[in-house]
């Protein structure tokens, strides 16, 4: 084949084989192809699109450009979580234990934050010693014990996304359905997972900006799932403020803590409950939604999912002391300076990336890949949406270490909260429920 008649077909408008699309991965991956001719047909994908039998294909080849982990020895139905990244979106490390302490494993393999948004990985290395790197034997030895293992993606699984990845980060085509949904579905597959459960943020903090396209991408993302063999489900979920109160690496280990603790604040409670209930009945131990939110709902209020948490990180080299005491084992930050009203009024809206850039210039984000994370600071909101202030009431305080980049950071959290005279009108936390080719309006 001659990569140069796939990019002229694809720029046409025109259907590639999936032999192919498959001749297309195998060939950049082994060096075959450079990037140049590869940046030109993520291109013409970019501006083209792709059919659903194209997209499947095509994730399939990145797929196994690699290693796909095989977890059939545990004789259970392996099941995972995806969210589309949002601010404040620690979603993942209480929701994970709590789904294995109702006996479904969670391989979860999860990414680093870039830009507004965070990283799993990021906040649980701000757990002293949790390593998230870990040999397969000890990946094995979690999954068996304990029945989660949460941890960063290898040489070894999807080498094809990871240089599409790049590839697309410099060549201005990363927001494009087909190619973020392959990115997706390709790394989640490689888990070697029997069921996967979506969080599709919509908002102002999120990828997606409007419900329409967030919807697009949820229907694309399922149906790559269902095509691959993996019962996949998506839930459309509200990412116009914060989530939970904390933005920033420890703060939000801390709070996750606490919602493993039974606590915590009701926005985080929620998602759990309801991301693990899907997770749940994908796994195959519970009937229904009401019986898995029951089941998440009890192992978060008798500390079974806490005890989880406790052993796979002690299990992934962390000390495990953070369980009892948050405060003494993670990093705090020099200062905590108030952020107040300016005046009186409902928080009518909260431009929620700004929140999230504000974080980042704090230390606490990367604004490219080689940056180096502060653990300790970020921001905890002491006020959201709908919330009445009066002039020099604390909305927000800042944990800080270095102040070089104080007052950019503020002016940024500045700009983003808008007041009102009036409050404002609620707006659901669930937006809607992709399963199959069916859209579910409001909560399932």
């Amino acid at each position: 084949m001659h990569f140069t008649e796939l990019i002229r077909i694809k720029r046409d408008g025109g259907e590639l084989s999936d032999d192919q699309l498959r001749f297309a991965i195998e060939s950049y991956t082994a060096d075959a192809t450079p990037d140049y001719q590869m940046a030109a047909l993520v291109m013409a994908i970019f501006f083209r699109g792709m059919s659903p039998r194209e997209l499947s294909a095509w994730t399939d080849a990145m797929l196994k450009s690699g290693t796909v982990l095989d977890w059939s020895h545990l004789g259970k139905v392996c099941v995972d979580k995806h969210s589309t990244g949002g601010v404040g979106d620690k979603i993942s490390i209480p929701l994970a234990p709590a789904v294995a302490a109702c006996g479904v494993p969670v391989p979860m393999i999860s990414g680093r934050g870039l830009g507004h948004t965070g990283g799993t990985l990021d906040k649980l290395e701000s757990i002293p010693g949790f390593q998230v790197r870990i040999e397969p034997a000890v990946a094995k030895s979690a999954m068996e014990q304990i029945g989660v293992a949460m941890m960063g993606q290898t040489e070894e699984i999807c080498p094809a996304d990871r240089r599409l990845y790049a590839l697309r980060d410099t060549t201005a085509t990363v927001e494009s359905i087909p190619l973020i949904s392959s990115s997706i579905m390709s790394k989640k597959l490689a888990e070697g997972i029997g069921g996967l459960v979506l969080d599709v943020k919509v908002g102002s903090g999120a990828f997606m900006k409007t419900t329409e396209r967030a919807t697009e991408l949820a229907k694309t993302l399922v149906g790559i799932g269902q095509k691959a063999g993996c019962e996949t489900v998506a839930l459309l979920t509200r990412m116009d403020r914060p989530l939970g109160q904390t933005v920033g690496n420890a703060l939000e280990i801390e709070e996750s803590i606490h919602v493993l603790q039974g606590q915590g604040p009701a926005d985080i409670r929620d998602l759990v409950t309801e991301l693990g209930a899907e997770m749940l009945v994908l796994g195959g131990v519970s009937d229904s939604l009401s019986a898995g939110r029951n089941r998440i709902e009890a192992v978060l209020d008798d500390g079974s999912a806490l005890e989880v948490f406790r052993a796979m990180v002690a299990c992934q080299g962390g000390d495990s002391r953070v369980v009892d005491a948050p405060l003494e084992v993670l990093p705090q930050a020099n200062r905590i300076i108030p952020f107040r009203a300016s005046g009186q009024g409902w928080i009518q809206s909260i431009d929620t990336r700004e929140v999230g850039l504000a974080s980042l210039l704090l230390g606490a984000g990367r604004a490219k890949k080689s940056d180096t994370i502060d653990p300790a600071v970020g921001i905890k909101m002491m006020k959201n949406v709908g919330d009445q202030v009066d002039a020099g009431d604390v909305i927000a305080e800042l944990h800080v270490n270095e102040e070089g980049q104080l007052g950019a950071a503020t002016a940024r959290l500045d700009q983003s909260i808008q007041l009102g005279i009036e409050s404002p009108e609620h707006v659901e936390l669930f937006q809607g429920r992709v399963c199959g080719s069916m859209l579910e309006r409001g909560e399932s």
